[in-house]
């Protein structure tokens, strides 16, 4: 089994525990020698004599049998792999290591979005960073037992992340994949969406338990969580399982602690229209403007993403709260179907104090572009309306940040353009005062 630099931190290399595979990358060692049989791997060489593997997702811990040949460029070795639980090590480890021939710098570092920073750049986040969209931990895949939960707390930990939006899928069981497309492939049977709703809270809740992880359910808990202690708001994406009834969403409230709601998905639903459909109702519909005003009362941030810009004008008209949109991505020219939206698009987000969350797609190449993709948006509404939706583990494709632990690179690579007082508002602050205005 052969992994790239892009498996680190995603389920396929936790996969990989206890087979034989073959990385290729370039050897770090404490002092410079031709051979070792205890070492580190990255995906490049150190750029100068202060940079370290800063990055546990980014580095792979080497143990061979006997020393092994390094040389002066990049190797390919073959052992076994093993993903450890140890949180003062490195997560992932190589045993039995052995030099294989034939590797190139290039076909390294095409494998990998991911770039080595000297230490100083760690001190860019401040603990407490907010992603506004995800799917961690494996989450969509163990609520319908395809597979196993994920550690998630610890590159939180790690990459400074204090707190994620957890999605449970709210149309899930009805969409499929068709021509490149994510579609809903059948009607629901009555009650199937709210019946697997409940399957997917309890195992969301599951997730949060297991890795010691808090719930955030006022404005008082988000102040003080801090990516020493990994925090949770319990996240739908669509309210399918509603069913056109609002008193499921007391009940969500009450029993699951949920306190963000992504009105649709990928399946027009009774709350209105998306935009990888066409139009069914001309936007929201009334029951949608209906449980905008029951969140606004109840303390619960409503997320319009997905929803057509018919949609979102007619929620910012409804709202008494700022709303997010949480994942997606600037185009003044989008395809149809796209999930980007225009400038009018954003500036209506933002004419309610609200926030657009950019996410790292696959037309995002690495961490930089990621960067350049959210100061894109910066440009469009201001720095106060900008943050982060990663759909970690929702994506179709790649990701340019695969890992929380690798946030410490975006922060790095925002500071050429913004201030840290701004970075930290893009990470997070700006979400953070929505939510606070929302949940008061």
């Amino acid at each position: 089994m052969r992994l790239s630099w892009r498996d680190l931190g995603m389920p396929r290399a936790d996969r990989a525990h206890g087979k034989a595979v073959e990385i290729s990358g370039f050897p770090a060692t404490i002092l410079p020698t031709p051979t070792a049989d205890h070492f580190l791997m990255m995906a490049e060489p150190g750029c100068c004599a202060d940079c370290v593997p800063n990055n546990p997702l980014a580095v792979v811990e080497i143990v061979a049998d006997r020393p092994l040949k390094l040389g002066n460029g990049a190797v390919r070795l073959s052992g076994t792999w093993q993903v450890s639980v140890d949180p003062d090590g490195w997560r992932y480890q190589l045993h039995a290591a052995e030099v294989m021939p034939g590797i190139s710098r290039r076909a390294v570092l095409a494998a990998s979005p991911l770039f080595c920073l000297p230490v100083p750049a760690m001190a860019q986040t401040d603990g407490t960073a907010v992603d506004l969209h995800s799917h961690g931990g494996n989450l969509i895949k163990a609520s319908y037992g395809r597979d196993s939960l994920l550690d998630v707390a610890t590159p939180m930990r790690n990459g400074g992340m204090s707190t994620i939006c957890l999605c449970i899928v709210g149309d899930g069981p009805v969409l499929n994949v068709s021509s490149g497309r994510i579609r809903p492939s059948r009607d629901p049977k009555p009650g199937e969406l709210y019946d697997a709703s409940k399957i997917q809270f309890a195992k969301l809740h599951e997730l949060i338990r297991s890795q010691s992880m808090a719930i955030v359910r006022t404005a008082a808990d988000l102040r003080a969580a801090r990516a020493s202690q990994p925090s949770v708001i319990v996240t739908s994406e669509g309210a399918d399982w509603l069913d056109g009834k609002i008193e499921r969403l007391d009940e969500a409230y009450r029993r699951w602690q949920l306190r963000q709601l992504q009105l649709t998905h990928y399946r027009p639903n009774e709350l209105g229209d998306i935009q990888t459909e066409p139009s069914v109702h001309g936007g929201l519909t009334d029951f949608g403007a209906e449980v905008i005003r029951r969140c606004n009362a109840m303390g619960i941030v409503v997320d319009v993403a997905h929803g057509t810009f018919d949609l979102v004008k007619r929620a910012v008209a409804t709202t008494t709260k700022p709303m997010i949109l949480s994942h997606t991505a600037l185009s003044d020219r989008p395809y149809p179907w796209t999930r980007l939206i225009t400038s009018d698009h954003a500036r209506a987000i933002a004419s309610i104090r609200g926030v657009i969350g950019i996410w790292p797609v696959t037309q995002v190449a690495n961490v930089a572009a990621y960067a350049e993709s959210i100061a894109r948006m910066v440009d469009v509404v201001g720095v106060d309306h900008v943050g982060i939706g990663t759909d970690q583990l929702g994506l179709q494709g790649p990701s340019a940040m695969p890992s929380y632990a690798d946030l410490p690179q975006l922060a790095a690579a925002l500071s050429s353009r913004f201030k840290p007082a701004e970075i930290s508002k893009l990470l997070g602050g700006n979400y953070r005062r929505v939510f606070e205005t929302c949940i008061a």
